[in-house]
């Protein structure tokens, strides 16, 4: 019997709960969450609740529950050091320590760090911690990219032409940023088309698993405030649409030189996922951020299709053999498409905002695959909270046959919902295609 802790509450959470129950091996699941998640919680043979912060009780649950390894879904708790927690007390973990996941939790990191070792895809940067300087180094720049430096749930990146306007704008939004951060970075604006490429490493060894695109604005065509990601699709041939193959590997070399880079920087071997967030442009591949786990949503596209044994690769991932294990995934498209209380992203004000709290009905979803996310489950039902719901995926051997499955089983949910309609089907797919074809040329 393998005793795995699974730590996290989410969609991404509920899709690994899955996936490490398809295991050959025999196991049982422990999972620590912050909120009761009905999927996750099916799933598992103990649910602990609790919160991320409390190093203390989470070591404790591990070790009283006599845990072989931990896996650690978001990037709260990697934030907050509980896999050095669990390191201390002799428990394994799929998920970086505090110091190397700054690889997400600090921007400014992970661009010094490609600066340092000379690794390609860094845009145009500067960090600031004062106001000082930011108008100067802003005149520089053809386009404005503003982050903080830190975690922002993926709704903190500002972009000009899209969250304002003017340079003038950019240098009065630095100085609201630094009013909250300690910091703020930023970057010449690129244009192209952006792709998700998760990585696993164990320390040497960083394997890609298949190309995603997500899509974070809140509303079809690409429009409204940025959310956590409001559906992603893949391809059957492991590409997308608008990549070329070199595009893929450019993307990886990047990943596993800043996988021995920031080994040579911190002494430590980074174990867990490396999930870059990339975006080809004329000049080539570029990379606009990494996360230190999985995606959500795009942990729903890849895991369903994994072939080989997730505890054999959480384990090799551990051990530093991941080089001797073939990792497979099935030939088939995925469109993972979020269902969402309709006042989502929308000010508290608007008269859609109370369907964050609503009761929603699920019939029959046909062969659709759902993952919880932010739901509350009550003894007469099932209520949304104010995030996003549930996961709506659909597998098939095309991508035109996973769309009408994923907006097939939409129709059965009833409620104050939306979606975005628009995710995976080829009206949108063409819009990248000829996006990308202008840039090439």
């Amino acid at each position: 019997m393998i005793r795995v802790l699974l730590i996290g509450n989410g969609a991404r959470e509920h899709v690994i709960a899955e996936t490490v129950k398809r295991s050959r091996h025999e196991t049982a699941l422990f999972s620590y969450m912050t909120v009761n998640n009905p999927g996750i919680a099916s799933l598992s043979d103990e649910v602990m609740p609790g919160n991320y912060g409390d190093r203390e009780g989470i070591v404790r649950f591990a070790k009283g529950r006599e845990i072989d390894f931990a896996i650690i879904g978001p990037e709260d708790p990697l934030s907050k050091g509980v896999v050095d927690a669990l390191k201390e007390a002799g428990i394994p973990s799929v998920g970086p320590t505090q110091s190397l996941a700054r690889l997400e939790t600090s921007k400014s990191f992970t661009r010094n760090l490609l600066e340092k070792y000379g690794i390609p895809g860094n845009p145009r940067f500067q960090t600031f911690s004062s106001r000082a300087g930011i108008d100067a180094f802003i005149e520089k720049l053809d386009g404005v990219v503003l982050k903080p430096d830190g975690l922002t749930g993926g709704k903190g990146v500002m972009v000009q032409g899209d969250h304002f306007q003017t340079k003038e704008e950019a240098v009065e939004l630095c100085g609201k940023i630094l009013d909250k951060d300690p910091s703020v970075i930023v970057e010449e604006r690129f244009d192209g088309e952006e792709f998700s490429l998760q990585c696993l490493c164990d320390g040497t060894t960083v394997v890609a698993t298949p190309p995603v695109q997500d899509h974070k604005r809140r509303f079809a065509g690409d429009r409204g405030p940025n959310t956590g990601g409001m559906g992603s699709y893949s391809l059957e041939n492991h590409s997308l649409p608008f990549l070329r193959e070199e595009d893929i590997a450019e993307g990886l070399a990047i990943t596993r030189r800043v996988a021995e880079a920031i080994r040579r920087e911190t002494g430590e071997e980074y174990k867990g996922v490396m999930y870059g967030g990339f975006i080809v442009t004329r000049e080539g591949v570029k990379l606009l951020e990494y996360n230190a786990r999985f995606g959500d949503p795009e942990a729903m596209n890849i895991l369903p299709l994994l072939k080989t044994d997730f505890v054999d690769i959480c384990r090799a991932v551990i051990d530093g053999t991941l080089k001797d294990l073939p990792i497979e995934f099935d030939r088939k498209a995925t469109v993972c498409k979020y269902i969402v209380p309709r006042g989502y992203g929308l000010p508290a004000d608007h008269p859609d905002a109370r369907s964050t709290a609503a009761k929603i009905d699920v019939a029959d979803t046909g062969n659709a695959r759902l993952y919880y996310s932010s739901v509350d489950k009550r003894d007469d039902g099932l209520y949304m909270t104010t995030s996003r719901a549930i996961g709506v995926v659909g597998i098939a051997d095309t991508l035109e046959e996973a769309e009408k499955m994923a907006e097939g089983a939409i129709g059965a949910i009833q409620g104050p919902i939306d979606h975005r309609p628009d995710i995976g089907t080829q009206a949108l797919i063409d819009k990248r295609i000829q996006h990308m074809q202008r840039i090439r040329r």
